[in-house]
This record gives structure tokens, C-alpha cells and sequence, in this order.
């Protein structure tokens, strides 16, 4: 009688045997558990008009699976203040800093199930206007993310903003919006970017391949950027998490809400994590700040409560006060100057973009003209159209604010008259711009 061979179990391959002294592995790909080829893994991750993260990195992302149960104590809620303590408290760099993929075990679940965000960088395109209108989506990231740090990159108008901003830890400059950017400055910020290690980036500067790349070069985990709405945006999207196009190629025509389309996606719901609401624009000026302001319009003649600023003075300097969004928002110091005839009791306070043009404000207002730059409560605001100053300012009657807007769509056009009647109604501090 022939021998039987007894049957045996197939060997565990050896890339699959763990060694019993091991504390603890990650695995940051189990693809090889369960081909994307299986049948039967196919139909259970099916979602009919599922919506895509992003249709360039995975044409077979179907999205999240429809039968896998969450509410585990390490995947649901919102991420909690980050428990791992700074390595010197005196050091103002914070907690700890390891490289990608080292020290895993110090890190929770939930930083890979949730996507947490521990650091968040801003990179915003323009000046002035631009970043403080990002100001709600920095306080709606801070209200998502409990205990993220958030870091800004922009130009150097744009940064000063942020003297008014306690949620930003560091604001660097740089010129996003530079075209052939010099090479040294171009190296030295990615390096700056990539030894910081952020979780996420965003960015409000539409991306065409080139500045993709420099997005994707940060090794920031989550790559988020507006980009180009036509031709030039090809490649970007192959290198970026997640996109947003605009109705323009100019972001800043959107006015108040320009940046609608990025807060709705960080305010959107996950799992248990109903959607957040935006938060109102505001802005904490530090007493330092107050103090300087004082002083400012002290020594220039004004006293609190009894003076109006006008704002808005038409220059050729690269300071300009002009918006991206609304390139006719400047009138010359002459029609200016005709306004601020009928304002009785107040003193007039003129902002200018550049110091030289303090000689033509003299030279047309007097040699006893105030020059300074004070912001104050209510405001009279001139458009060129009805459609620029909706968009430009919602619910004016709410922010105590009367708008006037020129019949012919030139702000050059605008009715003195009714500017004049306008400023007349007013008996605290105010801003024309």
C-alpha cells in the first residue's frame, strides 16, 4: 500500500512573519492583503456617483466604502490637543520634530484614520485685502483642527496683516505671485517648508504645473490649491490633493466671498463632525498696536472721536491702494479734495500709498493737511458699479456703511453731490475709501 502524504498548510511567506519581540509595526500599504483586481473586494467598494477626492491621483478611488462601521475611540470626533510634550519649553520651535515615517508609535491613529492636522501652512496670494479676507478661513481651520499650529507664507504688504491675527504663529515673506522668482529665495522657502513637516498646505494662488510643483516639494501630506480655470492648469491636479477652480482667473473679483469654494471644503462634515459654520471676520489689534495708532494721529492733529479718514488716492506707485478684485477704486486728490470741503468739525485725515505723494496732497489740500493712516468704525464706500459693491460689501446697512456707486460704471463718474449728502450724515470717527 502506497504511503499517503499528510497534507499540510501552506508556509507563511517570510515578508508576512512577525517577530513576537516586535512593540509595534505601521503599515503604510496593505494593498498586497486584497488586490484592486478581487472581484468581490470590487463590488463592495462600488458607490455609484461617488464623489472623487481627486480624479488625477486615482482614477479607481471609488471613495470611501459604504459598509466599513466607524465610531472607534481613535477614528471619530474631532482631533484633540496634540499630548506629546516640547523637548525644551523654552524652545519657541514647540513639540517635538521628527522626520516622516520615525518615531510612529508617539503619533495616535487618529492622525492617519481622521487626518488630522497638526501644522498648517497658508500660502496667500496678493496684498492687504487679499489676507484679511482669508482671516475667517484661518479662525475656521483653528476651530476644525483643536490645537493646529498655522503658519502663513505671503508677500510683504500681505504680512502686516497679520500683527492683527493671534491665530497665525509665523507669517514668512515671500512673493507667491512672482512669475521668474530669483532662484536662491526660490530653494531656501521649499527648505523652509519641508523642515517644518506640515500635515497640510494650502494655497490661494491658482496653480498651473510650475507652482503645483513647488506645493508638492513642501512633502506636506494634504497639497490644497485654487487653479487656473482654463488650459494652464494642465498637470496641477497630478500633483495636488485636492483642487478648486474659480469662475475667473482672477480670484479677487469674488469680492467678500472670494475665497467660498476653500472654506466650504474645510468647514465640510466628516463621519460625526457635523459641518462648521464660518466664522465672522475679525481682527485683535495688540495694545502695542493701539498705542502706535494714538500717537499717529495725536501728533498729526486729530482727536479721538473728531476725524474722518479718506482712503483711495490715485497713484502710480507700486504701493498703490488698489484691489486686485476692483481695478477702478481710486479717484484723484482733486475730487477728493472736493469732498472733504463740505466736512465740518471733523478733521480730514488723508492716507497715502507712498511718501511721495504727501507733496501732491499738500500741494492740492494745503501745507496743513494730515497725512496718516488711522482705520475707524463706519465707513462711506465708493464703486464704480452696484455689482462691485455687492460683492464687495454684503449687508452694508448691518457694518454701518453707505455705499454709492457711479451710474456710468466709472468710478470717475461718481455724484460729489451724493457723496457729499452721504458724508454729512455721520457724527462719529469714520473712513471713506
Amino acid at each position: 500500500m502506497a504511503a499517503t502524504t499528510p497534507l499540510h498548510p501552506k508556509p507563511i511567506p517570510p515578508f508576512l512573519t512577525i517577530p513576537p519581540s516586535t512593540p509595534s509595526i505601521k503599515f503604510t500599504n496593505l494593498s498586497f492583503f486584497n488586490s484592486p483586481s478581487d472581484p468581490a473586494r470590487k463590488l463592495a467598494s462600488t458607490r455609484p456617483n461617488a464623489k472623487k477626492k481627486n480624479p488625477w491621483l486615482d482614477p479607481f478611488d471609488q471613495g470611501d466604502d459604504p459598509e466599513m462601521e466607524y465610531g472607534s475611540l481613535f477614528s471619530d470626533g474631532k482631533q484633540e490637543e496634540d499630548p506629546r510634550p516640547p523637548d525644551n519649553p523654552d524652545n519657541p520651535y514647540g513639540f517635538l520634530k521628527f522626520p516622516m515615517g520615525y518615531a510612529v508609535e508617539i503619533a495616535s491613529l487618529g492622525l492617519k484614520v481622521r487626518g488630522d492636522v497638526r501644522r498648517c501652512c497658508c500660502v496667500i496670494s496678493g496684498g492687504v485685502y487679499e489676507n484679511l479676507l482669508f482671516f475667517p478661513a484661518i479662525q475656521l481651520i483653528k476651530d476644525r483642527y483643536p490645537g493646529v499650529q498655522i503658519d502663513v507664507v505671503t508677500s510683504g504688504r500681505g504680512k502686516q496683516t497679520y500683527e492683527m491675527n493671534k491665530n497665525v504663529r509665523w507669517a514668512n515673506e515671500y512673493d507667491v505671485d512672482e512669475h521668474f522668482p530669483d532662484p536662491a529665495e526660490y530653494t531656501d522657502m521649499i527648505g523652509v517648508l519641508k523642515n517644518r513637516y506640515y500635515d497640510m498646505i494650502l494655497s490661494s494662488k491658482l496653480a498651473g504645473l510650475g507652482h503645483a510643483s513647488f506645493l508638492f516639494m513642501s512633502s506636506a501630506r494634504d497639497r490644497v490649491s485654487y487653479i487656473y480655470p482654463n488650459v494652464n492648469a494642465a498637470g496641477a491636479g497630478l500633483l495636488l490633493s485636492e483642487t478648486f477652480t474659480p469662475d475667473s482667473t482672477n480670484l479677487s473679483e469674488g469680492g467678500y466671498n472670494m475665497y467660498h469654494q476653500m472654506i466650504d471644503w474645510l468647514g465640510r462634515p466628516f463621519r460625526s463632525v457635523p459641518r462648521q459654520p464660518v466664522p465672522p471676520l475679525k481682527v485683535s489689534v495688540s495694545r502695542k498696536l493701539k498705542e502706535v495708532v494714538e500717537a499717529k494721529y495725536k501728533s498729526a492733529g486729530a482727536v479721538k472721536g473728531k476725524y474722518i479718514v479718506i482712503h483711495g488716492i490715485k497713484s502710480d506707485s507700486k504701493a498703490s491702494m488698489q484691489s486686485r478684485g476692483d481695478t477702478d477704486s481710486l479717484l484723484p486728490i482733486e475730487i477728493w479734495d472736493e469732498i472733504a470741503s463740505v466736512i465740518s468739525g471733523l478733521t480730514t485725515v488723508f492716507v497715502i500709498p507712498h511718501e511721495k505723494e504727501r507733496e501732491n496732497v499738500e500741494e492740492v489740500v494745503g501745507d496743513d493737511a494730515s497725512i496718516v493712516f488711522i482705520t475707524t468704525r463706519g465707513s462711506v464706500a465708493l464703486f464704480c458699479s452696484d455689482d462691485k459693491a455687492k460683492a464687495f460689501i454684503p449687508n452694508p446697512k448691518e457694518k454701518k456703511c453707505a455705499i454709492i456707486s457711479s451710474k456710468t460704471g466709472k468710478l470717475i463718474d461718481i455724484d460729489v453731490e451724493a457723496v457729499k449728502t452721504a458724508v454729512q450724515i455721520f457724527s462719529m470717527p469714520l473712513a471713506i475709501a
